[in-house]
Protein backbone atom coordinates (compact mmCIF):
# COMPACT_ATOMS: atom_id res chain seq x y z
CA UNK A 1 0.00 0.00 0.00
CA UNK A 2 1.43 3.35 -1.02
CA UNK A 3 1.08 6.20 1.43
CA UNK A 4 1.32 3.93 4.46
CA UNK A 5 2.28 6.86 6.65
CA UNK A 6 -1.29 8.15 6.30
CA UNK A 7 -2.85 4.80 7.17
CA UNK A 8 -2.70 4.68 10.96
CA UNK A 9 -6.06 3.30 12.10
CA UNK A 10 -8.41 0.69 10.66
CA UNK A 11 -10.76 3.20 9.08
CA UNK A 12 -7.88 4.63 7.05
CA UNK A 13 -7.55 1.35 5.14
CA UNK A 14 -10.90 1.77 3.43
CA UNK A 15 -10.52 5.53 3.05
CA UNK A 16 -7.22 5.00 1.24
CA UNK A 17 -8.46 2.30 -1.14
CA UNK A 18 -11.75 4.08 -1.83
CA UNK A 19 -9.66 6.98 -3.13
CA UNK A 20 -7.03 4.87 -4.93
CA UNK A 21 -9.14 2.01 -6.37
CA UNK A 22 -12.74 2.71 -5.41
CA UNK A 23 -14.27 0.60 -8.19
CA UNK A 24 -12.21 -2.50 -7.45
CA UNK A 25 -13.96 -5.42 -5.79
CA UNK A 26 -12.93 -5.55 -2.14
CA UNK A 27 -15.14 -8.34 -0.82
CA UNK A 28 -17.35 -11.10 -2.18
CA UNK A 29 -19.72 -13.10 -0.02
CA UNK A 30 -22.41 -15.34 -1.43
CA UNK A 31 -24.22 -13.30 -4.02
CA UNK A 32 -23.05 -9.96 -2.63
CA UNK A 33 -20.11 -8.00 -3.95
CA UNK A 34 -18.63 -4.84 -2.42
CA UNK A 35 -16.23 -2.43 -4.09
CA UNK A 36 -13.78 -0.54 -1.90
CA UNK A 37 -15.86 2.60 -2.38
CA UNK A 38 -19.05 0.70 -1.45
CA UNK A 39 -17.42 -0.74 1.65
CA UNK A 40 -16.12 2.66 2.70
CA UNK A 41 -19.63 4.15 2.37
CA UNK A 42 -21.42 1.29 4.15
CA UNK A 43 -18.97 1.45 7.06
CA UNK A 44 -19.61 5.19 7.31
CA UNK A 45 -23.32 4.37 7.61
CA UNK A 46 -22.58 1.91 10.41
CA UNK A 47 -20.46 4.50 12.20
CA UNK A 48 -23.21 7.12 11.93
CA UNK A 49 -25.89 4.63 13.04
CA UNK A 50 -23.82 3.79 16.12
CA UNK A 51 -23.42 7.46 16.93
CA UNK A 52 -27.16 8.07 16.42
CA UNK A 53 -27.88 5.22 18.84
CA UNK A 54 -25.87 7.04 21.50
CA UNK A 55 -22.81 4.79 21.46
CA UNK A 56 -19.75 6.85 22.24
CA UNK A 57 -16.06 6.06 22.09
CA UNK A 58 -15.21 2.89 23.95
CA UNK A 59 -18.76 1.46 23.87
CA UNK A 60 -19.01 -2.25 23.00
CA UNK A 61 -21.16 -4.00 20.43
CA UNK A 62 -21.31 -7.79 20.02
CA UNK A 63 -21.80 -9.99 16.96
CA UNK A 64 -22.88 -13.63 17.04
CA UNK A 65 -22.94 -14.97 13.50
CA UNK A 66 -21.34 -17.36 11.07
CA UNK A 67 -18.89 -15.68 8.72
CA UNK A 68 -20.60 -12.82 6.93
CA UNK A 69 -19.65 -9.68 5.04
CA UNK A 70 -21.56 -7.76 7.72
CA UNK A 71 -18.67 -8.58 10.07
CA UNK A 72 -16.39 -6.25 8.11
CA UNK A 73 -19.07 -3.57 7.88
CA UNK A 74 -19.38 -3.68 11.65
CA UNK A 75 -15.65 -4.01 12.31
CA UNK A 76 -14.62 -1.03 10.22
CA UNK A 77 -17.78 0.99 10.94
CA UNK A 78 -17.32 0.58 14.68
CA UNK A 79 -13.63 1.43 14.32
CA UNK A 80 -14.49 4.68 12.55
CA UNK A 81 -16.85 5.61 15.41
CA UNK A 82 -14.40 4.64 18.14
CA UNK A 83 -16.73 1.80 19.15
CA UNK A 84 -15.36 -1.67 19.89
CA UNK A 85 -16.62 -4.79 18.12
CA UNK A 86 -16.78 -7.97 20.21
CA UNK A 87 -17.06 -11.01 17.90
CA UNK A 88 -18.58 -13.92 19.83
CA UNK A 89 -17.43 -17.47 19.16
CA UNK A 90 -20.46 -19.07 17.49
CA UNK A 91 -19.44 -22.49 18.84
CA UNK A 92 -20.08 -21.50 22.45
CA UNK A 93 -22.92 -22.85 24.53
CA UNK A 94 -25.68 -20.40 25.62
CA UNK A 95 -24.25 -19.70 29.11
CA UNK A 96 -20.83 -19.02 27.56
CA UNK A 97 -22.31 -16.59 25.03
CA UNK A 98 -24.10 -14.75 27.84
CA UNK A 99 -20.88 -14.51 29.82
CA UNK A 100 -18.97 -12.91 26.93
CA UNK A 101 -21.71 -10.40 26.09
CA UNK A 102 -22.14 -9.44 29.76
CA UNK A 103 -18.42 -9.29 30.46
CA UNK A 104 -17.95 -6.92 27.53
CA UNK A 105 -20.96 -4.84 28.57
CA UNK A 106 -22.22 -4.86 24.97
CA UNK A 107 -25.05 -2.39 24.37
CA UNK A 108 -26.11 -3.61 20.91
CA UNK A 109 -26.12 -7.28 19.95
CA UNK A 110 -26.08 -8.31 16.27
CA UNK A 111 -27.34 -11.84 15.61
CA UNK A 112 -27.81 -13.95 12.47
CA UNK A 113 -30.68 -16.35 11.79
CA UNK A 114 -28.69 -19.46 12.72
CA UNK A 115 -28.19 -18.21 16.28
CA UNK A 116 -31.49 -16.46 16.87
CA UNK A 117 -32.96 -19.31 18.92
CA UNK A 118 -29.90 -19.40 21.17
CA UNK A 119 -30.10 -15.66 21.80
CA UNK A 120 -33.82 -15.85 22.62
CA UNK A 121 -32.95 -18.36 25.36
CA UNK A 122 -30.52 -15.95 27.03
CA UNK A 123 -32.04 -12.57 26.11
CA UNK A 124 -33.39 -12.09 29.62
CA UNK A 125 -29.90 -12.59 31.05
CA UNK A 126 -28.23 -9.78 29.09
CA UNK A 127 -28.71 -6.67 31.26
CA UNK A 128 -26.43 -4.34 29.27
CA UNK A 129 -27.98 -5.10 25.87
CA UNK A 130 -30.36 -2.33 24.82
CA UNK A 131 -31.01 -3.48 21.27
CA UNK A 132 -30.82 -6.75 19.35
CA UNK A 133 -30.32 -6.42 15.61
CA UNK A 134 -31.33 -9.21 13.19
CA UNK A 135 -28.59 -9.64 10.58
CA UNK A 136 -30.01 -10.56 7.16
CA UNK A 137 -33.25 -12.11 8.31
CA UNK A 138 -36.71 -10.77 9.18
CA UNK A 139 -37.82 -10.69 12.80
CA UNK A 140 -40.92 -9.04 14.23
CA UNK A 141 -39.26 -8.33 17.57
CA UNK A 142 -35.71 -7.30 16.69
CA UNK A 143 -34.37 -4.39 14.61
CA UNK A 144 -33.58 -5.10 10.95
CA UNK A 145 -29.86 -4.68 10.19
CA UNK A 146 -30.15 -2.88 6.86
CA UNK A 147 -32.87 -0.56 8.14
CA UNK A 148 -30.68 0.21 11.17
CA UNK A 149 -27.51 0.70 9.13
CA UNK A 150 -29.02 2.82 6.40
CA UNK A 151 -30.48 5.39 8.77
CA UNK A 152 -26.92 6.69 8.94
CA UNK A 153 -25.54 8.88 6.17
CA UNK A 154 -22.57 8.16 3.91
CA UNK A 155 -20.55 11.02 5.40
CA UNK A 156 -17.66 10.54 7.81
CA UNK A 157 -18.91 10.48 11.39
CA UNK A 158 -16.23 12.95 12.53
CA UNK A 159 -14.98 11.01 15.55
CA UNK A 160 -11.28 11.39 16.28
CA UNK A 161 -9.88 7.87 16.59
CA UNK A 162 -6.43 7.44 18.09
CA UNK A 163 -3.94 4.70 17.32
CA UNK A 164 -4.05 3.72 20.99
CA UNK A 165 -7.85 3.32 21.04
CA UNK A 166 -9.16 -0.25 21.26
CA UNK A 167 -10.20 -1.48 17.83
CA UNK A 168 -11.66 -4.87 18.72
CA UNK A 169 -12.04 -7.21 21.66
CA UNK A 170 -11.58 -10.90 20.99
CA UNK A 171 -12.20 -13.47 23.68
CA UNK A 172 -9.77 -16.23 24.44
CA UNK A 173 -10.35 -19.11 26.85
CA UNK A 174 -8.99 -18.71 30.36
CA UNK A 175 -7.43 -21.23 32.70
CA UNK A 176 -10.01 -20.39 35.37
CA UNK A 177 -12.86 -21.46 33.12
CA UNK A 178 -13.92 -17.95 32.04
CA UNK A 179 -12.77 -16.42 28.75
CA UNK A 180 -10.82 -13.17 28.82
CA UNK A 181 -11.40 -10.20 26.53
CA UNK A 182 -8.23 -9.36 24.62
CA UNK A 183 -8.16 -5.64 23.82
CA UNK A 184 -6.38 -5.03 20.53
CA UNK A 185 -5.63 -1.41 19.71
CA UNK A 186 -5.49 0.07 16.22
CA UNK A 187 -1.71 0.33 16.52
CA UNK A 188 -1.47 -3.36 17.47
CA UNK A 189 -3.25 -4.51 14.34
CA UNK A 190 -1.61 -1.97 12.05
CA UNK A 191 1.85 -2.99 13.28
CA UNK A 192 1.32 -6.44 11.78
CA UNK A 193 0.38 -5.17 8.31
CA UNK A 194 3.85 -4.43 6.82
CA UNK A 195 5.19 -7.90 7.72
CA UNK A 196 1.97 -9.63 6.67
CA UNK A 197 1.75 -7.97 3.27
CA UNK A 198 5.43 -7.61 2.34
CA UNK A 199 7.50 -10.23 4.12
CA UNK A 200 4.93 -13.01 4.04
CA UNK A 201 3.69 -12.82 0.49
CA UNK A 202 4.54 -9.54 -1.23
CA UNK A 203 0.83 -8.96 -1.71
CA UNK A 204 -0.47 -6.80 -4.52
CA UNK A 205 -3.84 -5.52 -5.66
CA UNK A 206 -4.14 -8.32 -8.25
CA UNK A 207 -4.18 -11.03 -5.59
CA UNK A 208 -7.34 -12.94 -4.70
CA UNK A 209 -7.49 -13.87 -1.02
CA UNK A 210 -9.71 -16.57 0.45
CA UNK A 211 -11.10 -16.05 3.97
CA UNK A 212 -12.67 -19.20 5.38
CA UNK A 213 -11.49 -19.40 8.99
CA UNK A 214 -13.95 -18.15 11.65
CA UNK A 215 -13.97 -14.36 11.84
CA UNK A 216 -14.28 -14.38 15.64
CA UNK A 217 -10.76 -15.86 15.61
CA UNK A 218 -7.64 -13.80 14.86
CA UNK A 219 -6.87 -16.29 12.05
CA UNK A 220 -10.11 -15.25 10.35
CA UNK A 221 -10.85 -11.65 11.30
CA UNK A 222 -7.19 -10.65 11.34
CA UNK A 223 -6.55 -12.37 8.02
CA UNK A 224 -9.46 -10.47 6.47
CA UNK A 225 -7.97 -7.16 7.64
CA UNK A 226 -4.64 -8.13 6.05
CA UNK A 227 -6.37 -8.84 2.74
CA UNK A 228 -8.25 -5.53 2.77
CA UNK A 229 -5.08 -3.66 3.73
CA UNK A 230 -3.37 -5.11 0.66
CA UNK A 231 -6.09 -3.74 -1.62
CA UNK A 232 -6.81 -7.12 -3.20
CA UNK A 233 -10.11 -8.92 -3.78
CA UNK A 234 -11.22 -11.03 -0.81
CA UNK A 235 -13.54 -14.03 -1.10
CA UNK A 236 -15.37 -14.80 2.15
CA UNK A 237 -16.98 -18.16 2.95
CA UNK A 238 -19.61 -18.69 5.64
CA UNK A 239 -17.77 -21.65 7.14
CA UNK A 240 -15.08 -24.24 6.50
CA UNK A 241 -16.51 -26.37 3.70
CA UNK A 242 -13.69 -28.35 2.03
CA UNK A 243 -15.61 -28.98 -1.18
CA UNK A 244 -16.57 -25.32 -1.49
CA UNK A 245 -13.00 -24.23 -0.69
CA UNK A 246 -11.67 -26.35 -3.56
CA UNK A 247 -14.36 -25.07 -5.91
CA UNK A 248 -13.70 -21.46 -4.91
CA UNK A 249 -9.94 -21.74 -5.40
CA UNK A 250 -10.58 -22.85 -8.97
CA UNK A 251 -13.50 -20.62 -9.98
CA UNK A 252 -12.33 -17.42 -8.26
CA UNK A 253 -8.66 -17.99 -9.16
CA UNK A 254 -7.56 -17.67 -5.53
CA UNK A 255 -3.86 -16.87 -5.11
CA UNK A 256 -3.40 -16.65 -1.31
CA UNK A 257 -5.08 -18.37 1.62
CA UNK A 258 -4.56 -19.09 5.32
CA UNK A 259 -5.51 -22.49 6.75
CA UNK A 260 -5.09 -24.33 10.03
CA UNK A 261 -3.63 -27.82 9.54
CA UNK A 262 -6.96 -29.55 10.17
CA UNK A 263 -8.38 -27.80 7.11
CA UNK A 264 -5.38 -28.85 5.04
CA UNK A 265 -6.08 -32.43 6.10
CA UNK A 266 -9.76 -32.17 5.12
CA UNK A 267 -8.78 -30.80 1.69
CA UNK A 268 -6.23 -33.53 0.98
CA UNK A 269 -8.85 -36.16 1.82
CA UNK A 270 -11.63 -34.64 -0.30
CA UNK A 271 -12.52 -36.53 -3.50
CA UNK A 272 -12.39 -33.29 -5.55
CA UNK A 273 -8.79 -32.46 -4.64
CA UNK A 274 -7.14 -34.40 -7.49
CA UNK A 275 -9.36 -32.74 -10.09
CA UNK A 276 -9.04 -29.17 -8.75
CA UNK A 277 -7.12 -26.60 -10.78
CA UNK A 278 -4.63 -25.04 -8.34
CA UNK A 279 -2.69 -23.11 -10.99
CA UNK A 280 -3.73 -19.72 -9.56
CA UNK A 281 -2.65 -20.58 -6.01
CA UNK A 282 0.80 -19.25 -5.17
CA UNK A 283 0.91 -19.38 -1.36
CA UNK A 284 -0.73 -21.29 1.49
CA UNK A 285 0.03 -19.91 4.95
CA UNK A 286 -0.68 -22.23 7.86
CA UNK A 287 -0.45 -22.09 11.64
CA UNK A 288 -2.33 -22.33 14.97
CA UNK A 289 -1.70 -26.04 15.60
CA UNK A 290 0.75 -28.86 14.83
CA UNK A 291 1.03 -30.28 11.33
CA UNK A 292 2.54 -33.71 10.63
CA UNK A 293 5.39 -33.63 8.12
CA UNK A 294 3.79 -36.29 5.91
CA UNK A 295 0.57 -34.24 5.68
CA UNK A 296 2.52 -31.13 4.74
CA UNK A 297 4.46 -33.04 2.08
CA UNK A 298 1.24 -34.49 0.68
CA UNK A 299 -0.39 -31.05 0.53
CA UNK A 300 2.61 -29.50 -1.21
CA UNK A 301 2.46 -32.26 -3.82
CA UNK A 302 -1.27 -31.82 -4.40
CA UNK A 303 -1.46 -28.03 -4.42
CA UNK A 304 1.82 -27.41 -6.22
CA UNK A 305 2.39 -24.00 -4.58
CA UNK A 306 4.52 -22.44 -1.86
CA UNK A 307 3.77 -23.07 1.81
CA UNK A 308 4.74 -20.85 4.75
CA UNK A 309 4.15 -21.11 8.49
CA UNK A 310 3.29 -18.50 11.14
CA UNK A 311 3.14 -18.58 14.93
CA UNK A 312 1.32 -16.14 17.15
CA UNK A 313 -1.52 -15.58 19.58
CA UNK A 314 -4.62 -13.45 19.87
CA UNK A 315 -2.72 -11.39 22.45
CA UNK A 316 -0.05 -10.59 19.85
CA UNK A 317 -2.60 -9.59 17.18
CA UNK A 318 -1.64 -12.72 15.27
CA UNK A 319 1.66 -13.89 13.87
CA UNK A 320 5.00 -12.90 15.37
CA UNK A 321 7.18 -15.42 13.48
CA UNK A 322 7.36 -16.60 9.90
CA UNK A 323 8.90 -19.69 8.29
CA UNK A 324 9.24 -18.87 4.57
CA UNK A 325 8.63 -21.18 1.60
CA UNK A 326 12.34 -21.75 1.01
CA UNK A 327 12.57 -23.55 4.35
CA UNK A 328 9.86 -26.01 3.30
CA UNK A 329 11.79 -28.82 1.64
CA UNK A 330 9.92 -31.76 0.08
CA UNK A 331 12.24 -34.18 1.87
CA UNK A 332 11.78 -32.43 5.21
CA UNK A 333 14.56 -30.98 7.32
CA UNK A 334 15.28 -29.74 10.86
CA UNK A 335 13.84 -26.27 10.29
CA UNK A 336 10.53 -27.75 9.20
CA UNK A 337 9.98 -28.33 12.93
CA UNK A 338 10.52 -24.66 13.72
CA UNK A 339 7.95 -21.90 13.36
CA UNK A 340 10.44 -19.50 11.80
CA UNK A 341 12.08 -16.26 12.83
CA UNK A 342 10.64 -13.16 14.43
CA UNK A 343 9.30 -10.31 12.31
CA UNK A 344 11.38 -7.15 12.11
CA UNK A 345 9.27 -5.40 14.75
CA UNK A 346 9.28 -8.39 17.11
CA UNK A 347 11.81 -9.34 19.78
CA UNK A 348 11.69 -12.88 21.16
CA UNK A 349 13.47 -14.20 24.20
CA UNK A 350 13.52 -17.49 26.05
CA UNK A 351 13.54 -17.07 29.83
CA UNK A 352 13.64 -19.31 32.90
CA UNK A 353 11.22 -19.26 35.83
CA UNK A 354 13.00 -16.20 37.26
CA UNK A 355 12.79 -14.27 34.01
CA UNK A 356 16.48 -14.68 33.17
CA UNK A 357 17.31 -14.97 29.47
CA UNK A 358 18.50 -18.40 28.38
CA UNK A 359 21.13 -19.15 25.72
CA UNK A 360 20.38 -20.72 22.33
CA UNK A 361 19.19 -24.29 22.54
CA UNK A 362 17.87 -24.12 26.11
CA UNK A 363 14.15 -24.55 26.69
CA UNK A 364 12.21 -21.95 28.64
CA UNK A 365 9.16 -19.71 28.36
CA UNK A 366 8.74 -17.76 25.13
CA UNK A 367 8.27 -14.04 25.70
CA UNK A 368 8.01 -11.31 23.09
CA UNK A 369 8.14 -7.54 22.87
CA UNK A 370 6.40 -5.99 19.90
CA UNK A 371 3.99 -3.18 19.01
CA UNK A 372 1.55 -6.00 18.25
CA UNK A 373 1.17 -6.89 21.93
CA UNK A 374 -2.34 -6.32 23.24
CA UNK A 375 -3.41 -3.41 25.39
CA UNK A 376 -4.45 -5.95 28.03
CA UNK A 377 -7.28 -8.14 29.21
CA UNK A 378 -10.57 -6.25 29.52
CA UNK A 379 -11.25 -5.41 33.19
CA UNK A 380 -8.62 -7.91 34.35
CA UNK A 381 -5.66 -5.88 35.63
CA UNK A 382 -4.19 -8.76 37.62
CA UNK A 383 -4.34 -11.13 34.66
CA UNK A 384 -2.81 -8.44 32.45
CA UNK A 385 0.01 -7.75 34.93
CA UNK A 386 0.77 -11.47 35.06
CA UNK A 387 1.54 -11.66 31.34
CA UNK A 388 2.62 -8.12 30.35
CA UNK A 389 5.76 -6.92 32.09
CA UNK A 390 7.84 -3.97 30.92
CA UNK A 391 6.46 -4.42 27.41
CA UNK A 392 7.21 -8.15 27.28
CA UNK A 393 4.34 -10.60 26.80
CA UNK A 394 4.62 -14.01 28.45
CA UNK A 395 3.12 -16.45 25.97
CA UNK A 396 2.79 -19.43 28.33
CA UNK A 397 4.44 -21.56 25.64
CA UNK A 398 7.80 -23.23 26.13
CA UNK A 399 10.44 -23.50 23.45
CA UNK A 400 13.92 -22.54 22.40
CA UNK A 401 15.78 -20.44 19.86
CA UNK A 402 18.56 -21.94 17.78
CA UNK A 403 21.80 -20.10 17.05
CA UNK A 404 20.26 -18.51 13.93
CA UNK A 405 17.17 -17.19 15.72
CA UNK A 406 14.67 -19.82 14.58
CA UNK A 407 12.00 -20.53 17.19
CA UNK A 408 11.08 -24.09 18.13
CA UNK A 409 8.00 -24.78 20.25
CA UNK A 410 8.99 -27.48 22.69
CA UNK A 411 6.02 -27.99 25.00
CA UNK A 412 3.43 -26.04 26.92
CA UNK A 413 4.02 -24.46 30.25
CA UNK A 414 0.30 -24.57 30.77
CA UNK A 415 -1.85 -27.56 29.92
CA UNK A 416 -3.65 -25.88 27.03
CA UNK A 417 -4.93 -28.18 24.31
CA UNK A 418 -4.94 -26.97 20.69
CA UNK A 419 -7.56 -28.86 18.70
CA UNK A 420 -8.21 -27.80 15.11
CA UNK A 421 -6.71 -24.39 15.82
CA UNK A 422 -8.95 -23.77 18.85
CA UNK A 423 -7.46 -23.28 22.32
CA UNK A 424 -9.05 -25.46 25.00
CA UNK A 425 -8.13 -25.20 28.66
CA UNK A 426 -8.48 -28.41 30.69
CA UNK A 427 -9.52 -26.51 33.84
CA UNK A 428 -12.63 -25.24 32.08
CA UNK A 429 -13.63 -28.72 30.90
CA UNK A 430 -12.85 -30.25 34.29
CA UNK A 431 -14.98 -27.63 36.01
CA UNK A 432 -17.93 -28.40 33.74
CA UNK A 433 -17.67 -32.17 34.24
CA UNK A 434 -16.83 -32.35 37.91
CA UNK A 435 -20.42 -31.61 38.88
CA UNK A 436 -21.62 -34.92 37.49
CA UNK A 437 -22.95 -36.95 40.44
CA UNK A 438 -21.03 -40.09 39.39
CA UNK A 439 -17.60 -38.41 39.22
CA UNK A 440 -15.20 -38.52 42.16
CA UNK A 441 -12.13 -37.13 40.40
CA UNK A 442 -11.24 -36.00 36.90
CA UNK A 443 -8.35 -34.78 34.78
CA UNK A 444 -8.50 -33.54 31.19
CA UNK A 445 -5.55 -33.86 28.82
CA UNK A 446 -4.77 -33.48 25.15
CA UNK A 447 -3.91 -36.59 23.17
CA UNK A 448 -2.72 -36.97 19.55
CA UNK A 449 -5.41 -36.87 16.88
CA UNK A 450 -4.81 -37.35 13.17
CA UNK A 451 -7.62 -35.02 12.14
CA UNK A 452 -7.45 -32.24 14.76
CA UNK A 453 -3.81 -32.34 15.90
CA UNK A 454 -4.98 -32.89 19.47
CA UNK A 455 -8.20 -34.17 20.97
CA UNK A 456 -9.69 -33.75 24.43
CA UNK A 457 -9.56 -36.82 26.66
CA UNK A 458 -11.15 -37.05 30.11
CA UNK A 459 -9.57 -39.37 32.67
CA UNK A 460 -12.25 -40.13 35.25
CA UNK A 461 -12.42 -41.71 38.70
CA UNK A 462 -15.98 -42.77 39.52
CA UNK A 463 -17.57 -42.68 42.94
CA UNK A 464 -17.90 -46.05 44.60
CA UNK A 465 -20.80 -47.96 43.10
CA UNK A 466 -21.49 -45.30 40.44
CA UNK A 467 -22.01 -46.14 36.77
CA UNK A 468 -21.26 -43.83 33.84
CA UNK A 469 -20.56 -44.47 30.16
CA UNK A 470 -18.38 -42.47 27.79
CA UNK A 471 -21.41 -41.43 25.70
CA UNK A 472 -23.28 -40.23 28.80
CA UNK A 473 -20.37 -38.10 29.95
CA UNK A 474 -19.83 -36.56 26.51
CA UNK A 475 -23.54 -35.71 26.30
CA UNK A 476 -23.38 -34.18 29.78
CA UNK A 477 -20.42 -32.04 28.68
CA UNK A 478 -22.13 -30.81 25.52
CA UNK A 479 -25.01 -29.42 27.58
CA UNK A 480 -22.60 -27.22 29.55
CA UNK A 481 -19.74 -26.22 27.27
CA UNK A 482 -19.13 -25.79 23.55
CA UNK A 483 -19.08 -29.02 21.59
CA UNK A 484 -15.48 -28.66 20.46
CA UNK A 485 -14.39 -28.54 24.13
CA UNK A 486 -16.23 -31.73 25.06
CA UNK A 487 -14.12 -34.89 25.48
CA UNK A 488 -13.70 -37.00 22.37
CA UNK A 489 -12.82 -39.99 24.56
CA UNK A 490 -12.96 -41.03 28.22
CA UNK A 491 -10.74 -43.32 30.26
CA UNK A 492 -12.04 -44.69 33.56
CA UNK A 493 -9.31 -45.31 36.15
CA UNK A 494 -9.08 -46.28 39.84
CA UNK A 495 -7.09 -43.18 40.82
CA UNK A 496 -5.20 -40.23 39.37
CA UNK A 497 -1.45 -39.79 39.90
CA UNK A 498 -0.62 -36.91 42.22
CA UNK A 499 2.51 -35.35 43.70
CA UNK A 500 3.00 -34.93 47.47
CA UNK A 501 1.18 -31.59 47.41
CA UNK A 502 -1.86 -33.15 45.76
CA UNK A 503 -1.37 -31.75 42.24
CA UNK A 504 -2.42 -34.12 39.46
CA UNK A 505 0.59 -35.26 37.43
CA UNK A 506 -0.83 -34.68 33.98
CA UNK A 507 2.51 -35.34 32.34
CA UNK A 508 2.23 -38.94 33.53
CA UNK A 509 -1.28 -39.19 32.11
CA UNK A 510 -0.17 -37.81 28.75
CA UNK A 511 3.04 -39.79 28.45
CA UNK A 512 1.63 -43.07 27.05
CA UNK A 513 -0.18 -41.21 24.27
CA UNK A 514 2.69 -38.89 23.30
CA UNK A 515 5.56 -41.37 23.61
CA UNK A 516 7.77 -41.01 20.54
CA UNK A 517 5.86 -37.95 19.28
CA UNK A 518 6.68 -34.24 19.25
CA UNK A 519 4.03 -32.34 21.18
CA UNK A 520 4.36 -28.94 19.53
CA UNK A 521 2.37 -25.78 18.94
CA UNK A 522 3.12 -24.22 15.56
Amino acid sequence: MRGRQAVKVLGDILRHHAAERGGKTALKFGGREHSYADLDRSTNRVANALRAAGLGKGARIALLAANTDRFFELQFGAAKAGVVLVPVNFRLAPPEVAFVVNDAGAETFFVDAAHAALVRRIAGDLPTVKRIVAVDFADDEWTDYLAWRDRGGDHECGVEVLETDTACQMYTSGTTGHPKGVELMHCNLMSLMPAATRRWANWNADDVNLICMPLFHIAGGGWGIVGLYSGCTNILQADVDPGLILETIETERVSIVLFVPAVILFLTQHPKVKDTDFSSLRLVIYGASPIPLDLLQRAVGLFGCDFAQVYGLTETSGAITYLPPEEHRPEGGPRMKSCGKAHEAVEIRIVDDEGRELPAGEVGEIICRTPQNMKGYWKRPEATAAVLREGWFRTGDAGYLDADGYLYIHDRIKDMIVSGGENIYPAEVESALFGHPAIADIAVIGVPDVKWGEAVKAVVVLKEGARLTEDELVAYARERIAGYKAPKSVDFVAELPRNPSGKILKRELRAPYWEGRDRQVN
